[in-house]
């Protein structure tokens, strides 16, 4: 499983909004690391600066400097819909008539083609095959005949699937986030101007304050001159759709989203996995860095209810100097590459029963390999505990994950995963869990990767409400 992508927008008094726009973008460098971009506006005409690879690579000082103006926006990008090439990196920009537009977008829509397709025979020519060109083009049409609002939400009505944008249209900065929230998206005060961003770990960086997260279904305008912002509520839906996977995995553990501290979540769904499956043991320890904060909410759970509490400790090491073992060809270089990331120490886990807790299995690989590691360090048990329910079925929503057949519980049998990656037991978190951790029902989450039942009309798969994509076909929503 790989990140998503992240975005950044900013609009400052009387200073270049390049540096901070870089700096957000580093911030968020967890949710991205194919490209990288930024796209300036000095009150005449537009900057940007676009490249392949991590932050800390695509720019240079002289790129920052050469990006003028007191407004921008970011973007850090993993693939998830569209060529791993500089033609989908992003921001993505546009010249019209009307002027110009820069669009960061994290997420992914369901009805792309249909739209694409539309307006290809319209004239509209296509240097990419990512969804993020068809948003731009959409909204460039809507601005010749309309204002930004009326504009933005005649997109917003045609468009369907999971998205936060950070726009600049000329020298102005816009939020959206889709009507049922299921990217973050949150908005902050700078001394000196505000911020958008994916994160508020991003504000923090900026030495802003976290205001509030941008509303499902709305638009955020930040003043030109970096002095204010207006809100317009633009569309509204009975239920949210909230990614639970941004507090299990993707979002940083300093971040608040939706009214929430990831790390104290996090420590709540390790407290309420040992309450739902807590097993009596020497060691318990995380997978790093996933499951520090579940384990620690885990061991503290087990204290309180035991008396006696479990050993706590980091018993596997990891070599952070060692790329992801997701892309790696094969599945041999995986599992070689994830004894290369993780070392045991021995003398904690050596004849001890060990309870392993980690946030999340995919294709089981790494728990195979860890569950091993820690036997041949002389382990006598190791019960592993998940902080997440199975994960059942793919992510249509901005999460590029394994399909169907690459998930090893997608067969539904715990017992199988268990005796597939060698533990002595296997428990996950229950989707009732994570709601109520979550403090959320499970109508305003979206949970089709545990659940193969998704907020989103979706071809081929089951929708978990009623839900329709929009009749592309037909006229242009009413203002």
């Amino acid at each position: 499983m790989t990140e998503k992508c992240g975005v950044v927008g900013v609009a400052l008094e009387d200073r270049g909004a390049a540096h901070p726009c870089y700096y957000g973008l580093y911030a968020l460098q967890h949710r991205g690391q194919e490209s990288a971009g930024i796209v300036t506006h000095d009150g005449f005409q537009q900057h940007d600066h676009v490249e392949m690879g991590l932050v800390g690579e695509a720019f240079d000082e002289a790129d920052i400097e050469a990006l003028q103006g007191s407004t921008g926006v970011g973007h850090v990008r993993y693939p998830t819909a569209g060529s791993v090439d500089k033609a989908c990196a992003q921001p993505f920009t546009v010249s019209f008539r009307s002027g110009s537009l820069a669009l960061s977008h994290n997420g992914n829509l369901v009805n792309a083609n249909e739209i694409r397709d539309e307006l290809a025979a319209e004239g509209h020519a296509f240097t990419s095959d990512g969804d993020t060109e068809v948003i731009a083009h959409d909204l460039a049409r809507n601005l010749l005949d309309a204002d930004l609002v009326r504009a933005v939400k005649r997109t917003m009505e045609r468009i369907h699937g999971s998205y936060a944008l950070t726009v600049m249209h000329d020298e102005t900065v816009l939020g959206v986030r889709d009507p049922q929230g299921n990217r973050p998206l949150c908005l902050g005060k700078l001394d000196d101007g505000y911020v958008l961003a994916s994160e508020s770990a991003a504000i923090d960086t900026l030495g802003g304050e976290l205001i509030r997260d941008v509303k499902p279904g709305e638009l955020v305008l930040l003043e030109p001159d970096g002095s204010g912002y207006d809100s317009y509520q633009l569309i509204e839906q009975p239920n949210t759709a909230h990614c639970f996977f941004e507090h299990v995995y993707f979002a940083r553990p300093d971040s608040v989203i939706d009214d929430s501290l990831v790390y104290d979540t996090r420590r709540g769904l390790g407290a309420r996995l040992w309450e739902e499956s807590g097993v009596e043991s020497d060691v318990v320890m995380p997978v790093p860095d996933s499951g520090r904060a579940f384990a620690a909410g885990y061991a503290d759970a087990a204290a309180a209810d035991l008396g006696d509490a479990p050993e706590f400790a980091e018993g596997l090491m990891k070599n952070r100097y060692v790329g992801r073992t997701f892309i790696m060809p094969s599945q041999d270089q995986r599992e070689q590459a994830v004894r290369l990331k993780l070392n045991p120490i021995r003398s904690t886990v050596e004849g001890k029963s060990v309870t392993l807790i980690d946030d999340s299995i995919v294709r089981g690989t790494t728990s195979t390999q860890l569950v091993a590691l820690l036997k041949e360090a002389g382990a006598e048990e190791v019960h592993l505990r998940i902080g997440a329910p199975p994960i059942i079925a793919p992510c249509y929503m901005g999460i590029d994950m394994a399909s169907r057949e690459e998930l090893i519980a997608a067969g539904g049998d715990s017992e199988a995963v268990r005796a597939a990656v060698n533990a002595d037991s296997l428990s996950y978190l229950s989707v009732d869990g994570v709601a109520e951790v979550l403090g959320e029902s499970r109508t305003d989450l979206c949970l089709g990767c545990v659940t193969g039942e998704y907020p989103y009309d979706i071809d081929g798969e089951t929708a978990d409400r009623e839900v329709k994509r929009p009749d592309i076909d037909g006229a242009l929503a009413d203002d």
